[in-house]
Protein backbone atom coordinates (compact mmCIF):
# COMPACT_ATOMS: atom_id res chain seq x y z
CA UNK A 1 0.00 0.00 0.00
CA UNK A 2 1.16 3.27 -0.14
CA UNK A 3 1.94 6.37 2.35
CA UNK A 4 3.09 5.35 5.09
CA UNK A 5 0.85 3.46 7.31
CA UNK A 6 3.37 0.75 8.60
CA UNK A 7 5.73 3.89 10.21
CA UNK A 8 5.66 4.09 14.14
CA UNK A 9 6.81 7.65 15.75
CA UNK A 10 10.04 8.65 15.25
CA UNK A 11 10.84 9.03 18.62
CA UNK A 12 10.11 5.61 19.39
CA UNK A 13 13.01 4.81 22.01
CA UNK A 14 15.42 1.61 22.41
CA UNK A 15 15.28 -0.31 25.28
CA UNK A 16 18.31 -2.21 25.17
CA UNK A 17 20.53 1.16 27.17
CA UNK A 18 24.21 1.73 25.82
CA UNK A 19 26.07 -0.74 24.12
CA UNK A 20 29.03 -0.53 26.64
CA UNK A 21 27.70 -2.91 29.56
CA UNK A 22 28.16 -0.99 33.25
CA UNK A 23 29.29 2.01 31.97
CA UNK A 24 26.34 4.30 31.42
CA UNK A 25 25.92 6.62 29.09
CA UNK A 26 27.53 9.55 30.37
CA UNK A 27 30.70 6.74 30.54
CA UNK A 28 29.61 6.14 26.86
CA UNK A 29 30.32 9.49 26.01
CA UNK A 30 33.60 9.60 27.58
CA UNK A 31 34.88 6.99 26.18
CA UNK A 32 34.07 8.49 22.58
CA UNK A 33 35.84 11.51 23.57
CA UNK A 34 39.27 8.65 24.20
CA UNK A 35 38.76 8.98 28.23
CA UNK A 36 39.19 6.34 30.47
CA UNK A 37 36.80 5.41 32.70
CA UNK A 38 37.76 3.33 35.74
CA UNK A 39 40.92 3.35 34.65
CA UNK A 40 40.46 1.22 31.46
CA UNK A 41 41.21 3.21 28.47
CA UNK A 42 38.81 3.02 25.34
CA UNK A 43 41.00 1.74 22.81
CA UNK A 44 41.72 -1.42 25.00
CA UNK A 45 37.53 -2.38 24.92
CA UNK A 46 36.14 -3.73 21.99
CA UNK A 47 34.12 -1.64 19.71
CA UNK A 48 30.79 -2.40 18.75
CA UNK A 49 30.87 -3.00 14.79
CA UNK A 50 28.59 -1.42 12.03
CA UNK A 51 28.21 -2.89 8.77
CA UNK A 52 27.70 -1.45 5.37
CA UNK A 53 26.72 -4.11 2.99
CA UNK A 54 26.56 -2.93 -0.28
CA UNK A 55 27.40 0.31 -2.62
CA UNK A 56 29.73 1.89 -0.76
CA UNK A 57 33.05 0.48 -0.88
CA UNK A 58 35.58 3.31 -0.12
CA UNK A 59 37.83 5.15 2.83
CA UNK A 60 34.21 5.96 4.61
CA UNK A 61 35.66 9.18 5.82
CA UNK A 62 32.04 10.46 6.68
CA UNK A 63 31.27 7.45 8.09
CA UNK A 64 33.93 7.47 10.46
CA UNK A 65 34.17 11.17 11.15
CA UNK A 66 30.78 10.95 12.88
CA UNK A 67 31.17 7.26 14.74
CA UNK A 68 34.69 8.04 15.75
CA UNK A 69 35.78 6.52 18.52
CA UNK A 70 32.27 5.13 19.06
CA UNK A 71 32.43 2.15 16.42
CA UNK A 72 34.24 0.19 13.78
CA UNK A 73 32.85 0.87 10.81
CA UNK A 74 33.46 -1.89 7.58
CA UNK A 75 32.48 -1.85 4.42
CA UNK A 76 31.50 -5.11 2.45
CA UNK A 77 30.61 -4.33 -1.22
CA UNK A 78 28.76 -6.68 -1.82
CA UNK A 79 26.33 -7.18 -4.63
CA UNK A 80 24.40 -10.87 -3.55
CA UNK A 81 22.84 -11.25 0.17
CA UNK A 82 24.73 -14.90 0.18
CA UNK A 83 28.46 -12.39 0.16
CA UNK A 84 27.18 -11.51 3.84
CA UNK A 85 27.73 -15.05 5.21
CA UNK A 86 29.96 -14.95 8.43
CA UNK A 87 30.60 -11.35 7.86
CA UNK A 88 27.46 -9.08 9.66
CA UNK A 89 26.41 -11.58 12.65
CA UNK A 90 28.32 -9.52 15.41
CA UNK A 91 27.29 -6.37 13.55
CA UNK A 92 25.87 -4.01 15.74
CA UNK A 93 23.98 -1.75 13.36
CA UNK A 94 23.76 -2.51 9.87
CA UNK A 95 23.60 -0.18 6.76
CA UNK A 96 21.97 -1.73 3.85
CA UNK A 97 21.86 0.57 0.26
CA UNK A 98 19.69 -1.11 -2.62
CA UNK A 99 22.06 -3.61 -4.29
CA UNK A 100 20.99 -6.28 -2.39
CA UNK A 101 18.09 -7.93 -0.81
CA UNK A 102 18.14 -8.53 3.11
CA UNK A 103 15.88 -11.43 3.78
CA UNK A 104 14.80 -13.77 7.02
CA UNK A 105 18.30 -15.93 6.09
CA UNK A 106 20.36 -13.09 6.97
CA UNK A 107 18.39 -11.77 9.72
CA UNK A 108 18.05 -15.19 11.54
CA UNK A 109 22.07 -14.94 11.82
CA UNK A 110 22.16 -11.63 13.35
CA UNK A 111 23.44 -11.93 17.09
CA UNK A 112 23.83 -8.32 18.38
CA UNK A 113 21.83 -6.07 15.71
CA UNK A 114 20.16 -2.92 17.49
CA UNK A 115 19.21 -1.08 14.30
CA UNK A 116 19.01 -1.83 10.29
CA UNK A 117 19.60 1.49 8.54
CA UNK A 118 18.22 1.82 4.96
CA UNK A 119 20.35 4.45 3.13
CA UNK A 120 17.80 6.16 1.00
CA UNK A 121 13.98 6.63 1.18
CA UNK A 122 12.37 3.09 0.27
CA UNK A 123 12.75 -0.30 1.91
CA UNK A 124 11.17 -2.75 0.02
CA UNK A 125 14.31 -4.47 0.08
CA UNK A 126 14.41 -5.86 3.81
CA UNK A 127 12.05 -7.85 5.08
CA UNK A 128 10.67 -5.49 7.69
CA UNK A 129 8.20 -8.18 9.48
CA UNK A 130 11.11 -10.31 10.49
CA UNK A 131 13.23 -7.82 11.38
CA UNK A 132 10.64 -6.58 13.82
CA UNK A 133 9.66 -10.08 15.34
CA UNK A 134 13.14 -10.24 15.72
CA UNK A 135 13.24 -7.06 17.95
CA UNK A 136 15.45 -4.87 15.14
CA UNK A 137 14.02 -1.61 14.30
CA UNK A 138 14.53 -0.47 10.32
CA UNK A 139 15.13 2.92 9.81
CA UNK A 140 15.13 4.61 6.59
CA UNK A 141 16.61 8.14 5.28
CA UNK A 142 13.32 9.84 4.08
CA UNK A 143 14.79 13.12 3.18
CA UNK A 144 18.05 13.25 1.57
CA UNK A 145 17.32 13.53 -2.15
CA UNK A 146 13.96 14.95 -2.11
CA UNK A 147 15.16 17.92 -4.29
CA UNK A 148 17.41 15.50 -6.85
CA UNK A 149 14.92 12.91 -7.46
CA UNK A 150 12.04 15.30 -8.28
CA UNK A 151 14.82 17.70 -10.15
CA UNK A 152 15.55 14.56 -12.17
CA UNK A 153 11.62 13.32 -12.67
CA UNK A 154 11.44 16.92 -14.50
CA UNK A 155 14.62 16.93 -16.28
CA UNK A 156 13.19 13.71 -17.99
CA UNK A 157 9.60 15.01 -18.48
CA UNK A 158 10.98 18.33 -20.16
CA UNK A 159 13.64 16.43 -22.41
CA UNK A 160 10.89 13.69 -23.64
CA UNK A 161 8.05 16.42 -24.10
CA UNK A 162 9.65 19.14 -25.51
CA UNK A 163 11.40 16.82 -27.98
CA UNK A 164 15.11 17.52 -27.06
CA UNK A 165 15.68 13.44 -26.20
CA UNK A 166 13.91 12.85 -29.55
CA UNK A 167 15.68 15.42 -31.88
CA UNK A 168 19.57 14.73 -30.72
CA UNK A 169 19.06 10.84 -30.43
CA UNK A 170 17.79 10.84 -34.85
CA UNK A 171 19.95 13.62 -35.24
CA UNK A 172 22.85 11.75 -34.00
CA UNK A 173 21.57 8.48 -36.25
CA UNK A 174 21.95 10.72 -39.08
CA UNK A 175 18.36 11.95 -39.86
CA UNK A 176 17.06 14.74 -41.62
CA UNK A 177 16.04 17.51 -42.23
CA UNK A 178 17.50 19.53 -39.76
CA UNK A 179 14.81 20.83 -38.38
CA UNK A 180 11.53 20.83 -36.21
CA UNK A 181 10.33 18.55 -37.89
CA UNK A 182 12.41 15.64 -36.30
CA UNK A 183 10.26 15.55 -33.28
CA UNK A 184 6.58 16.95 -34.71
CA UNK A 185 4.45 17.47 -33.17
CA UNK A 186 5.11 18.92 -29.73
CA UNK A 187 2.93 20.57 -27.19
CA UNK A 188 2.84 23.42 -24.90
CA UNK A 189 3.86 22.48 -21.16
CA UNK A 190 1.47 24.81 -19.62
CA UNK A 191 -2.09 23.88 -18.75
CA UNK A 192 -1.23 20.27 -19.64
CA UNK A 193 -2.53 17.70 -16.58
CA UNK A 194 0.52 16.19 -14.55
CA UNK A 195 -0.63 12.98 -13.06
CA UNK A 196 1.52 12.14 -9.84
CA UNK A 197 1.12 8.89 -8.21
CA UNK A 198 2.07 9.40 -4.57
CA UNK A 199 2.36 12.41 -2.92
CA UNK A 200 4.71 12.27 0.02
CA UNK A 201 8.06 14.29 -0.18
CA UNK A 202 9.25 13.82 -4.03
CA UNK A 203 5.77 13.33 -5.21
CA UNK A 204 5.52 17.12 -3.09
CA UNK A 205 8.29 18.31 -4.67
CA UNK A 206 7.21 17.00 -7.96
CA UNK A 207 3.90 18.72 -7.80
CA UNK A 208 5.29 22.48 -6.87
CA UNK A 209 7.85 21.91 -9.87
CA UNK A 210 5.03 21.58 -12.28
CA UNK A 211 3.14 24.43 -10.88
CA UNK A 212 5.76 26.32 -11.39
CA UNK A 213 5.30 25.55 -15.27
CA UNK A 214 1.90 26.29 -15.01
CA UNK A 215 0.85 22.68 -15.65
CA UNK A 216 -2.65 21.51 -13.94
CA UNK A 217 -1.07 19.05 -11.39
CA UNK A 218 -2.92 16.29 -9.93
CA UNK A 219 -2.23 13.69 -7.42
CA UNK A 220 -3.37 9.89 -6.64
CA UNK A 221 -2.75 8.98 -3.07
CA UNK A 222 -5.40 7.07 -1.40
CA UNK A 223 -3.35 7.68 2.33
CA UNK A 224 -2.92 11.11 1.93
CA UNK A 225 -5.42 13.15 4.62
CA UNK A 226 -7.56 15.47 2.98
CA UNK A 227 -6.96 18.99 2.51
CA UNK A 228 -3.22 18.44 0.61
CA UNK A 229 -4.63 19.67 -2.85
CA UNK A 230 -5.98 22.79 -0.80
CA UNK A 231 -2.91 23.31 0.53
CA UNK A 232 -0.89 23.23 -2.66
CA UNK A 233 -3.36 24.42 -4.98
CA UNK A 234 -3.41 20.96 -7.12
CA UNK A 235 -6.15 18.63 -7.32
CA UNK A 236 -6.95 15.33 -6.11
CA UNK A 237 -7.85 12.30 -8.28
CA UNK A 238 -10.13 9.56 -6.13
CA UNK A 239 -8.33 6.51 -8.04
CA UNK A 240 -5.74 5.85 -10.47
CA UNK A 241 -8.18 5.26 -13.68
CA UNK A 242 -9.45 9.00 -13.03
CA UNK A 243 -5.64 10.18 -12.64
CA UNK A 244 -4.53 8.55 -15.81
CA UNK A 245 -7.60 8.84 -18.18
CA UNK A 246 -6.62 12.37 -17.81
CA UNK A 247 -2.88 13.21 -17.23
CA UNK A 248 -0.69 14.14 -20.32
CA UNK A 249 2.43 13.21 -18.39
CA UNK A 250 2.31 10.50 -15.62
CA UNK A 251 5.05 10.98 -13.01
CA UNK A 252 5.35 8.17 -10.43
CA UNK A 253 6.45 8.14 -6.68
CA UNK A 254 5.12 5.97 -4.41
CA UNK A 255 6.43 3.48 -2.39
CA UNK A 256 6.72 -0.47 -3.41
CA UNK A 257 4.09 -2.25 -2.04
CA UNK A 258 2.09 -5.34 -2.86
CA UNK A 259 -0.90 -3.13 -3.62
CA UNK A 260 1.55 -1.01 -5.99
CA UNK A 261 3.63 -3.76 -7.50
CA UNK A 262 3.03 -3.54 -11.38
CA UNK A 263 0.22 -0.91 -10.58
CA UNK A 264 1.07 0.01 -13.84
CA UNK A 265 0.39 -2.32 -16.73
CA UNK A 266 -0.83 -2.85 -19.78
CA UNK A 267 -4.59 -2.84 -18.90
CA UNK A 268 -3.90 0.49 -16.95
CA UNK A 269 -1.04 1.97 -19.15
CA UNK A 270 -4.13 1.75 -21.89
CA UNK A 271 -6.15 4.26 -19.66
CA UNK A 272 -3.36 6.80 -20.66
CA UNK A 273 -4.43 8.98 -23.48
CA UNK A 274 -2.78 8.34 -26.71
CA UNK A 275 0.54 10.66 -27.10
CA UNK A 276 1.49 10.80 -23.34
CA UNK A 277 4.24 10.48 -21.55
CA UNK A 278 5.58 7.95 -18.31
CA UNK A 279 8.16 8.71 -15.86
CA UNK A 280 9.61 6.51 -12.92
CA UNK A 281 11.73 7.70 -10.53
CA UNK A 282 10.34 5.57 -7.75
CA UNK A 283 10.26 1.86 -7.60
CA UNK A 284 11.26 -0.04 -10.71
CA UNK A 285 8.51 -2.98 -9.99
CA UNK A 286 5.89 -0.45 -9.81
CA UNK A 287 5.61 -0.14 -13.68
CA UNK A 288 5.46 -3.67 -15.89
CA UNK A 289 8.11 -2.65 -17.88
CA UNK A 290 7.84 -5.86 -20.48
CA UNK A 291 4.96 -4.06 -21.93
CA UNK A 292 6.09 -0.37 -22.67
CA UNK A 293 8.35 -1.07 -25.77
CA UNK A 294 5.15 -2.15 -27.41
CA UNK A 295 3.03 1.00 -25.90
CA UNK A 296 6.06 2.99 -27.33
CA UNK A 297 6.09 1.39 -31.08
CA UNK A 298 2.39 1.92 -31.41
CA UNK A 299 2.40 5.96 -30.19
CA UNK A 300 0.18 4.95 -27.37
CA UNK A 301 3.34 6.72 -25.28
CA UNK A 302 4.86 9.22 -26.68
CA UNK A 303 7.84 8.96 -24.47
CA UNK A 304 9.15 7.07 -20.92
CA UNK A 305 11.33 7.87 -18.74
CA UNK A 306 12.83 5.11 -16.11
CA UNK A 307 15.32 5.84 -13.57
CA UNK A 308 14.93 2.76 -12.17
CA UNK A 309 13.93 -1.10 -13.24
CA UNK A 310 12.82 -4.03 -11.36
CA UNK A 311 15.72 -5.93 -11.74
CA UNK A 312 19.31 -3.51 -12.24
CA UNK A 313 21.13 -4.02 -14.31
CA UNK A 314 18.28 -5.24 -16.44
CA UNK A 315 18.80 -8.73 -18.33
CA UNK A 316 20.13 -7.95 -21.64
CA UNK A 317 17.26 -10.06 -23.38
CA UNK A 318 14.55 -8.01 -21.90
CA UNK A 319 11.81 -6.80 -24.08
CA UNK A 320 12.32 -3.34 -23.55
CA UNK A 321 16.19 -2.70 -23.25
CA UNK A 322 16.39 -4.74 -26.76
CA UNK A 323 14.31 -2.37 -28.17
CA UNK A 324 15.68 0.73 -26.73
CA UNK A 325 19.58 -0.77 -28.29
CA UNK A 326 17.97 -1.04 -31.32
CA UNK A 327 18.10 2.12 -33.78
CA UNK A 328 15.03 1.24 -35.81
CA UNK A 329 13.09 0.30 -33.15
CA UNK A 330 11.12 3.72 -31.69
CA UNK A 331 12.07 3.07 -28.25
CA UNK A 332 15.48 3.62 -29.10
CA UNK A 333 14.81 7.54 -29.44
CA UNK A 334 11.75 7.40 -27.14
CA UNK A 335 12.79 6.16 -23.88
CA UNK A 336 15.92 7.48 -21.43
CA UNK A 337 16.87 5.22 -19.04
CA UNK A 338 19.10 5.75 -16.03
CA UNK A 339 21.13 3.68 -13.65
CA UNK A 340 19.15 4.04 -10.30
CA UNK A 341 21.18 7.83 -9.51
CA UNK A 342 18.44 9.87 -9.34
CA UNK A 343 19.07 10.35 -5.58
CA UNK A 344 22.16 11.53 -6.69
CA UNK A 345 24.43 14.63 -6.65
CA UNK A 346 27.49 14.95 -4.53
CA UNK A 347 25.75 17.16 -1.68
CA UNK A 348 22.77 14.96 -1.07
CA UNK A 349 25.18 11.45 -1.37
CA UNK A 350 26.91 13.35 1.78
CA UNK A 351 24.18 13.92 3.39
CA UNK A 352 22.64 10.71 2.61
CA UNK A 353 25.97 9.10 4.55
CA UNK A 354 26.45 11.80 7.24
CA UNK A 355 22.53 10.65 8.36
CA UNK A 356 22.76 6.80 7.87
CA UNK A 357 25.72 7.48 10.51
CA UNK A 358 24.08 9.44 12.70
CA UNK A 359 21.19 6.50 13.02
CA UNK A 360 23.86 4.11 13.57
CA UNK A 361 25.32 6.51 16.31
CA UNK A 362 22.13 6.39 18.16
CA UNK A 363 21.18 2.92 18.23
CA UNK A 364 24.62 2.31 19.74
CA UNK A 365 24.12 5.11 22.20
CA UNK A 366 20.50 3.67 23.32
CA UNK A 367 19.34 7.18 21.99
CA UNK A 368 16.04 7.55 20.65
CA UNK A 369 15.55 6.24 16.90
CA UNK A 370 13.89 8.47 14.17
CA UNK A 371 11.83 6.87 11.16
CA UNK A 372 11.71 3.48 12.03
CA UNK A 373 9.62 1.65 9.39
CA UNK A 374 8.30 -1.44 11.20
Amino acid sequence: MMGASCLRPDTLCLCRGPIVPGVGLAGQVLQELGVSFLGVATATMDKPLVVITDFVDDDLCPEKEILGQLAEVVALGATREEQLVGRVEKAVALVVYHAIHITRQTLERLEACRVIVRAGVGFDNVDCAFARERGIPVVNVPDYGSEEVADTALAMMLALVRGVQLMNSRLRGGERPWTYQLAAPVWRIRGRVLGIIGLGRIGTAMALRGKALGMDVVFYDPYKPDGYDKSLGIRRAETLEELLRQSFVVSVHCPLTEETRQMLNGRTIEMMPRGSFLINTARGAIVDTSVLAEFVARGHLAGVGLDVLELEPPPEDHPLIRAWRDPEHPAHHRVIINPHAAFYCEEGFLEMRQKTAFACRRAILGQPLRNIVN
